[in-house]
């Protein structure tokens, strides 16, 4: 098939990701101290068949390769992972002058530091997608396999059996992570986008974002991203934990989408309701689900006169530390909320109390391909 202009499809494409390519590594100098920036070059990208490599950086035509498989068949965060990581070798190449080192010596670690690249993101490495979304592996720990044996339990079709397995499940989760954080060991923190970017999001994506930090042990944030549909940046909501809550975190993103989008079809059927009544739904049943998280945390907050509502979430220090480092400079932004139904925001409470995640803990499938 072919564009107005005699361009075929699939050369738009490739157009407009090599134009995302450029945004992206602009976006990602702003990083770097004007001194190194300045020094920095815009580098000539392009796309080809690579078998045995996911990118390739070269120094004589200053161009930044990265595979076709790589950028047409996965996800755009497991291609930026690629491009920094070549970013990395650009850096060490046109800045720190990295004479008679190795291609992965001292002055690339530290071009990777400086980037926030992953230093291990070429060759064989297998890509975000394959690490979060294919991790098949039994796991070693046996309370992650419990959880696991219980979110399997939670599809019952025993409405109060399915719930009590689900809140077991999540005191599991939160148990497994504070004993992780007391232990304070040293331990690898991967992100990963949630969602598709895009130029605007709605109040009830940033509520469950807000839902998945306070009970998965995750950080959220959202962060600058290419929109392939417009051809420019938007944003993207990224989030950065341990593998397993990440798999977890990301699941459940997934099956509350879902729930909201099935629920949503079957509400609003045969009446006349438009986008924003569908944010109020979507907030309720988020509002539903969440009362329900919190449930079995009631009576200790009444026993240690902790005011009712206030939510209690132990915090990872060393990922605190990860986030700070990864992100050193953040705003926050507020927005003015405009006047919402209430009747259909009760409703979609009430649907979101019979929210139940099951399954799924041991396998996510990345949805945020690169390809619309």
């Amino acid at each position: 098939m072919k564009a107005e202009n005699g361009t075929s499809l699939e050369q738009m494409l490739e157009q407009r990701i090599l134009h995302g390519l450029a945004c992206e590594w602009k976006n990602a100098v702003l990083f770097l101290n004007h001194a190194i920036r300045n020094k920095m070059r815009l580098p000539l990208f392009s796309i080809r068949e690579m078998h045995s490599r996911l990118g390739t950086w070269n120094v004589d035509k200053e161009e930044i390769c990265l595979s076709r498989h790589l950028v047409m068949d996965h996800s755009w965060d497991a291609v930026l992972e690629v491009l920094f990581h070549e970013m990395a070798h650009q850096l060490a190449d046109q800045v720190l002058n990295p004479r008679h080192e190795p291609p992965h010596g001292p002055c690339f670690q530290k071009a990777c530091y400086l980037l926030r690249a992953n230093p291990k993101a070429s060759g064989n490495f297998k890509t975000l997608d394959d690490i979060v979304g294919n991790s098949l592996e039994p796991s070693s720990n046996a309370q992650l396999r419990r959880i696991k044996k219980l979110m399997a339990l939670a599809t019952s079709q025993n409405l109060n059996e399915a719930r009590a397995a689900m809140v077991k499940a999540h005191q599991l989760i939160k148990k497994y992570n504070i004993d992780l954080i007391e232990l304070n060991e040293d331990r690898d923190f991967l992100s990963i986008f949630l969602g598709k970017p895009a130029l605007r999001h709605g109040r009830d994506d940033y509520r469950l974002a807000l839902l998945l930090q306070h009970f998965y042990f995750v950080e959220c944030i959202w962060v600058s991203a290419f929109v392939l549909g417009k051809n420019k940046m938007g944003r993207v909501l990224e989030i950065t934990g341990t593998l397993p809550n990440i798999q977890t975190a990301s699941y459940v993103y997934d099956y509350v989408k879902r729930f909201i989008a099935s629920r949503w079809e079957t509400y609003s059927k045969g009446k006349k309701l438009d986008a924003g009544k569908k944010v109020d739904f979507s907030q309720g049943i988020l509002k539903g689900f969440r009362s329900r998280l919190e449930e079995p945390n009631k009576p200790r907050i009444r026993e240690n006169k902790i005011p009712a509502g206030e939510i209690i979430r132990m915090e990872d220090p060393l990922l605190k530390a990860h986030m700070a480092y990864k992100y050193p400079h953040t705003r926050r932004i507020s927005r003015q909320g405009r006047f919402q139904d209430m009747d259909v925001v009760n409703d979609g409470m009430a649907a979101g109390k019979e929210l139940v995640i099951a399954k799924g803990i041991s396998k996510t499938e990345k949805s945020a391909l690169l390809l619309p």
